[in-house]
């Protein structure tokens, strides 16, 4: 069969959902989430990826997943540097063999389709969306809101054109999924990420269903979010860690990630109950509990803080949590701020601020890793200079979840007949999107 004749294809991305936590979801409640019930009876395999922790990462994972490289092979290791990169993804490669592409936040994907039937980046990922005015200000609000989300921030116009997208594209069916969204959101914060998601969900339906792609990639990032900030509260694991989250943090009766499950099961049922189409579900890696207490923190004015050191740079660009980038006009530049940021240090035992710093020539990708609470009385150092470090920065989460190598996927029958061996790297399913297709390798 011609590879534009056969049903449209989804690549459906649940960034990080650890399946054995829910399956023991059901062992204690089998109507809990009947769609995902549904889901772990069908084809499905376990998935694995690089076992160094340091690429236990799923910017590196998803980069395996569109390109059909292990991370020794595509050798991407930051969030955003597939963007210039030579590597090949199944986005350009599928639209080359003549087929109709679209994606949605697609984790570290550069957009390179010379007419994609509709194309938003991943929120920390300098890349251009379609060229449609929905793609492109939708893309460019979410961005702003996700990447100040530590600190309740989102602007006006960024408020104004979400509100717009709710009514554009959210679905009547969901309205009382998103009322209850809104309103539990004073009191679950977490509730923002999912209602992301189904925005995200809703925009993805509504397109793919208009534009008919050939293939398709939706990435939702809720779960991975939600783990990694209360795995500790998910009631599964209650009894087995000792670990617990403080209550000015989460309350202890609150379960975050049976609420993502819950919208999940939802998105879940409707992609796989479609009759026109074949889907691909996959985790890129999973999550497991943590095994110690951690404290995240961003800085609140990435440009300011920089500037306040006295270090000149071209420009800086958020990344997840704590990471960011920063460009400069020349390696010595990038030197000289180097030297500068590693010699910032919390006063008291001397650990420094950014324990990461990535020297890339004329640019430093750099990560604020100090790992203790931040109060009233912390101070950093720079040179002579001593400060408050707490007006600087914005509380991300403690951090409950940790990367493990083995990941998930599942698949309707259609595309389970090309699904790869139980334990493969995450790479080979670039190999069955494209077999899917009739595509060579």
């Amino acid at each position: 069969m011609d590879a534009k004749n056969k049903k449209p294809l989804i690549l459906l991305e649940l960034n990080e959902i650890n399946f054995d936590v829910v399956e023991r979801y059901l062992d204690a409640d089998a109507a809990r989430f009947p769609a995902l019930k549904k889901l772990l009876s069908g084809a499905r395999i376990r998935t694995s990826c690089e076992k160094q922790y340091e690429a236990l990462e799923p910017w590196i994972q998803w980069a395996s997943v569109h390109t059909g490289n292990t991370y020794a092979e595509h050798g991407v290791f930051r969030l955003g540097d597939m963007v210039g990169s030579n590597v090949p993804q199944i986005f350009e490669q599928m639209e080359r063999a003549g087929l109709k592409v679209g994606a949605i936040s697609a984790m570290n994907a550069e957009n390179r389709l010379k007419q994609p039937a509709y194309f938003i980046p991943d929120p920390w990922t300098q890349t251009p969306a379609d060229e449609s005015w929905w793609s492109k200000t939708l893309g460019q609000a979410v961005s702003q809101a996700v990447n100040d989300n530590a600190q309740a921030r989102i602007t006006p116009k960024s408020l104004l054109v979400v509100l717009l997208g709710l009514l554009r594209f959210a679905r009547v069916a969901h309205y009382p999924k998103y009322l209850w969204l809104v309103l539990g959101t004073p009191r679950k914060p977490w509730l923002k990420a999912l209602l992301l998601d189904l925005l995200l969900h809703d925009l993805h339906w509504r397109m793919f269903n208009a534009k008919r792609p050939n293939f398709s990639t939706l990435f939702l990032n809720a779960g991975a979010h939600i783990q990694h900030h209360y795995f500790f509260n998910a009631e599964p694991l209650r009894e087995d860690s000792p670990k617990k989250n403080p209550s000015w943090y989460v309350p202890e009766s609150a379960d975050p990630l049976a609420d993502v499950l819950g919208l999940y099961d939802l998105i879940v049922g409707e992609y796989f109950e479609r009759t026109d189409t074949e889907v691909v579900l996959a985790t890129g890696l999973a999550q497991k509990p943590y095994d110690r207490v951690k404290f995240y923190y961003r800085l609140n004015r990435h440009a300011d803080f920089l500037r306040g050191l006295g270090i000149t740079f071209k420009g800086v660009f958020p990344r997840m949590t704590r990471d960011f980038l920063i460009e400069f006009e020349s390696v010595q530049q990038a030197k000289a701020a180097q030297d500068v940021l590693v010699g910032v240090r919390v006063v008291g035992g001397g650990e420094p601020l950014f324990g990461e710093i990535d020297n890339r020539g004329s640019s430093l990708f750099v990560t604020l890793t100090y790992p203790q609470e931040i109060t009233e009385q912390t101070q950093y150092q720079a040179g002579d200079r001593k400060a408050a470090l707490l007006p600087e920065v914005s509380f991300v989460a403690i951090k409950n979840g940790m990367h493990q190598e083995e990941g998930f996927a599942f698949f309707t029958p259609g595309a389970a007949k090309h699904a790869p061996a139980d334990k493969a790297h995450v790479a080979q399913l670039a190999g069955t999107l494209k077999d899917y297709f009739d595509l060579a390798h």
